[in-house]
């Protein structure tokens, strides 16, 4: 996948609300690998609706979203499946973590279907991100910073043409989420693939080849 191009989408909840102000919303525009862009938004903007419509999570939306020349609207389960799997990885905000499995536990349900980072790679990253002494730690027992460190390096165990990563950095302080900042571009790059970063607020600190407003 080398773009991702929005035309002229609209959530139906704000088909009656003026977004000429955005730069997202009711326009023309392209996500293009090897770039990295910020969405910056206000609660209640459709940051969260932005992200469920690129996963194909939801679809209440008019216009057109096409992963290179094909819509969205076209793919079967099946379609949705293989992207997910190695062509767009996501970083959600509510993270999404098995409370009951440890932190390494959670990386490997995912690394076990793409055999993408070798068991090294995931401890070295857990030592970067100071979070070595929890590998056989449950996930439900660590800080929501914690876990968000571990929901990082999930999002890393795979494959992919763009990386989605939303809040990824609301709860940590400006020295851990430098880290994940350059482990997030170190990877990007390695991979040749496009970023975009949502926020609402605090973010990664990243050289972004374009900043957009919800």
């Amino acid at each position: 996948m080398n773009c991702i191009h929005l035309h002229q989408v609209t959530p139906h909840i704000f088909a009656d609300r003026d977004l000429s102000h955005s730069d997202v919303w009711q326009q023309d525009l392209i996500l293009e690998k090897g770039k990295s862009y910020l969405v910056e938004a206000m609660s209640g903007t459709g940051k969260s609706s932005l992200c469920s419509y690129l996963l194909g999570f939801r679809n209440d939306f008019t216009g057109t979203i096409l992963f290179d020349n094909t819509p969205t609207s076209s793919f079967k389960v099946r379609d949705w499946v293989e992207i997910r799997r190695c062509r767009l990885s996501h970083l959600f905000q509510e993270l999404r973590l098995f409370p009951e499995l440890t932190a390494y536990e959670n990386i490997e349900i995912k690394n076990r279907l793409t055999h993408h980072l070798p068991p090294q790679r995931i401890k070295e990253w857990f030592e970067r991100l100071d979070i070595a002494d929890k590998l056989q730690s449950p996930v439900g027992r660590l800080s929501f910073g914690q876990q968000q460190r571990v929901a990082l390096v999930r999002a890393l165990a795979q494959p992919f043409d763009f990386l989605l990563v939303d809040e990824p950095v609301s709860h940590l302080d400006d020295h851990r989420s430098a880290i994940m900042g350059a482990i997030i571009s170190e990877e990007v790059q390695k991979q040749g693939a496009g970023l975009i970063v949502t926020s609402i607020g605090k973010h990664i600190h990243l050289p972004y080849d374009r900043q957009l407003h919800l």
